[in-house]
């Protein structure tokens, strides 16, 4: 009788396991042994990027794009938060050469003064080109009339699209962040404008694999959107990451105001109560504002957070956006964002 045989692959191995050193240089001139060459698992551990690397190299990547595909790029900066990041943003992408291309505000003539000087002192020190499109010229001489409300955002529609038309620009830069508002959130990062500036949502191309579409006729243009994935708590914690300084009104100070339709208006010229009621609750708190804008529609929040740090922890708790929470221009209607940007507005 045969001895059985025995399938020697299904038996544990019964010798001692070592883990394996990782491999060692041995200097020539001495036995000495020098440290480890690291693997390339650790070398890829190494190099793996955060959250707010893989935002910041998105956006950079997106404007970088645009500058390689458009004859006429230009950037929309006003001093506030997002804006202000994406041009720090532009300055990193092509450092150590400066901004490739022109700044444009849309000056409603009812901005903020610490907003204007903050505007002013970023442009003079990074040596770039501000154009001003003012709603202020379009009122003075008839083109647009004054809103019953006050408020002008609105009228910044058509000084934009005639600036983009005047300077030819085919590619515009803007801070618009998916999180802001629902309008906002059906935004590609490539945005098609036709021949009269307005937008369809329905005649938007896919973006698949982060492939940018820049195509377009002429007279078309294009609004492009590198922030589009970051949200307003990304923001804050980039700025702090970055240390980038911002107007002084991002942080908790005391100002003069009043409260209508549940938002805390400052008192100032362009932005008065207009009933008793609403003169008989002026008073003094500590506010920052959350977004800066036209001062007759753009309200403060209770704050006590001085430092970057603060609105960070701040941000983090809130659960109502910054357009949301302080922003009258977006409740005219339902529908008020989309309405505007399909005439041209961003």
């Amino acid at each position: 009788m045969s001895a059985p045989t025995t399938n020697t692959a299904t038996l544990p191995s019964t010798a001692p396991t070592t883990a394996t050193a990782p491999p060692t240089h041995t200097d020539e001139k001495s036995d000495a042994v020098t440290a480890p060459v690291a693997s390339p698992a650790d070398t890829a551990q190494t190099y793996r990027l955060t959250q707010l690397e893989s935002l910041e190299s998105e956006a950079i990547h997106i404007i970088r794009e645009v500058v390689a595909e458009f004859e006429r790029p230009v950037l929309l900066f006003s001093g506030g938060k997002d804006s202000v990041v994406m041009l720090h943003l532009a300055t990193k992408a092509f450092w150590p050469a400066p901004v490739p291309f022109p700044l444009l505000h849309v000056d409603t003539g009812h901005n903020f003064p610490e907003v204007l000087a903050y505007r002013d002192t970023t442009v003079a020190r990074l040596g770039a080109r501000l154009e001003v499109a003012s709603v202020q010229d379009y009122l003075d001489d008839g083109r647009l009339l004054e809103r019953a409300d006050g408020t002008r955002n609105p009228l910044q529609t058509q000084p934009l699209l005639d600036a983009i038309t005047g300077h030819k620009f085919d590619a515009v830069f803007g801070g618009g962040r998916r999180d802001e508002e629902k309008a906002r959130a059906k935004e590609r990062v490539i945005s098609l404008r036709d021949e009269f500036g307005q937008w369809d949502p329905r005649n938007q191309r896919p973006e698949l694999w982060n492939l940018y579409n820049g195509r377009h006729r002429p007279g078309e243009h294009v609004r492009a959107f590198p922030l589009s994935n970051w949200t307003e708590l990304d923001i804050w914690r980039y700025i702090a990451a970055e240390k980038i300084d911002l107007p002084s009104l991002y942080y908790a100070h005391e100002r003069e105001i009043f409260e209508r339709d549940g938002m805390l208006l400052a008192v100032g010229p362009y932005s008065q109560p207009r009933t008793d009621a609403e003169a008989s609750n002026v008073r003094t708190e500590t506010v920052r504002y959350r977004t800066v804008g036209d001062m007759s529609c753009t309200g403060a929040v209770e704050s006590d957070s001085y430092t970057v740090d603060d609105v960070i922890t701040e941000v983090a708790a809130t659960r109502i956006t910054e357009r949301g929470a302080t922003r009258a221009d977006d409740r005219i209607s339902e529908a008020a964002m989309e309405d505007r940007k399909k005439e041209g507005y961003f």
